[in-house]
């Protein structure tokens, strides 16, 4: 039988037409990794290319901030060290805070400015202040994270600029997320400021859903042409904290939408638990071999109206997907819309805190006394005598209250007072103690030094 040409064409074209449809989609999903999990337990709740590997960008700022953090409740510095900005931190690309060689700030406020403001060059001022050398710090991370499990990752810079070899995955910042919330109750401030104050200028934090997504509280974002869009957020609500991961996402408001659903599909799924697979904890799931996607093209290449960049402002962003019903995003968005007389889950608007004030050179003076006087009337007579109690009586059934600096840095807690034991107990107890001593003491296995390799560095020098 003879069949005419188009009837063979025709469904033919359908055909590789829908294959080539399909290769696309495929591919876009394949360009996003997402992650959620509980910190309390470490269960993973949802996960999507958790494990690709991928590359951090400025979440990489994470470890960082772990790694120095560590440092200080290890007593090997403290939050008001004076540290000096070199000539290696001034070359760092933006984006940065821009002092001059030898200005010198105190480890607590390059913190701040790490988290909120993203700065290259404090990452490196940390390293180097910590760890004497951007190449001692990548070791130093690199350890901290074999320790943790993290076995897709690997470091070779503090501040998460293009390098080949960095690299990690969704269920890695997980572990590492979890770890830091964990081991740092007390400095838990960091992770969620809502901006600072330098002078006169004022810097937002670049994690849209602090103020924007209820219970919002941490953690930290990131952005190269390779990476795409990155987002670490945690939230909690009625004492359960979640944390949420999304890499690749095609803008910064993408990120913060596709992690609010994320969390609000972990706070809303308790009455249908019993209907979602188990899939275990965060650290048993399952790595896989394979190199990075580099989305540079997607996120950089000329196609896009307007250049991609990690301090992009994406309030209107937001707002515009929030009230555009063919958008991406509008069956998620849908959801989030509050009827009417109720507050809506995502604001357009952020409502954000006071910002906290930074500044470069040594800590201020410490403050317990004015914090003791907090809320007293001016000129109360009990006010010296109140002063007195706050800093002199211990808390009854609680926790030893922090000393607190005038910028408002809890201070390492006094080492509690303890009771000596009967003679065979104290040997007991001294024998313990030696041995975890010479636990302690056993040297970890140093990470091999590796070189970065700058990825297109010109084409990302004012993107982080």
């Amino acid at each position: 039988m003879f069949l005419h040409e188009s009837t063979i064409c025709r469904p033919l074209i359908f055909a590789l037409t829908a294959c080539a449809t399909m290769s696309l989609a495929v591919s876009r999903a394949a360009a996003e990794a997402q992650i959620l999990i509980d910190v309390e337990s470490g269960k993973v709740l949802h996960a999507e290319n958790a494990t690709m590997p991928w590359y951090p960008a400025s979440i990489t700022k994470i470890m960082t901030t772990y790694a120095t953090l560590r440092a200080v409740k290890e007593g090997r510095v403290t939050l008001d060290k004076l540290l000096t900005v070199s000539h290696n931190a001034v070359a760092q690309s933006p984006v940065k805070m821009g002092f001059p060689a030898g200005t010198t700030i105190t480890v607590d406020n390059a913190l701040k400015m790490v988290m909120v403001k993203s700065a290259n060059d404090m990452a490196v001022v940390l390293a180097e202040g910590v760890a004497g050398s951007i190449e001692n710090f990548a070791d130093v991370m690199n350890r901290h994270a074999q320790r943790l499990g993290m076995t897709q990752s690997h470091f070779v810079n503090p501040n998460g600029l293009p390098a080949d070899e960095q690299v990690t995955s969704a269920r890695d910042m997980a572990i590492l997320a979890r770890a830091a919330i964990k081991e740092f109750p007390e400095y838990d401030y960091y992770w969620h400021l809502p901006g600072i104050r330098f002078g006169k200028k004022v810097l937002r934090n670049y994690n849209s859903l602090i103020g924007r997504y209820p219970g919002a509280d941490g953690m930290k974002t990131g952005f190269i042409c390779a990476s795409g869009f990155n987002l670490v957020a945690t939230a909690t609500r009625d004492g359960k904290r979640l944390i949420a991961v999304v890499l690749g996402a095609p803008s910064s408001a993408g990120r913060a939408i596709k992690a609010a659903q994320l969390l609000e599909r972990g706070f809303s799924s308790n009455n249908l638990a019993w209907l979602t697979p188990a899939r275990g904890t965060v650290e048993a799931l399952t790595p896989v071999n394979a190199d990075p996607p580099n989305l540079r093209e997607d996120m950089c290449g000329k196609h896009r109206k307007k250049q991609a960049s990690e301090d992009e402002d994406d309030s209107a962003a937001i707002a515009s997907l929030l009230s555009t019903s063919g958008s991406a995003y509008s069956v998620f968005l849908s959801a989030l819309r509050a009827p009417a007389g109720k507050q809506a889950l995502l604001q357009q608007e952020a409502r954000l805190g006071e910002p906290v004030p930074v500044h470069t050179g040594p800590a201020k003076n410490l403050a317990n006394k004015n914090l003791a006087n907090a809320g007293e009337p001016k000129g109360s007579k009990a006010k010296g005598a109140t002063a007195k109690a706050a800093n002199t009586a211990p808390l009854a059934d609680g926790p030893e209250l922090a000393s607190r600096s005038d910028d408002g840095v809890p201070l390492p807690r006094p080492r509690p007072k303890v009771a000596r034991a009967p003679a065979a107990a104290a040997t007991a107890t001294q024998v313990t103690a030696t041995q975890s001593t010479a636990a302690q003491a056993t040297p970890r296995p140093t990470a091999p030094k590796t070189t970065a390799k700058t990825t297109d560095a010109k084409t990302d020098a004012k993107k982080k």
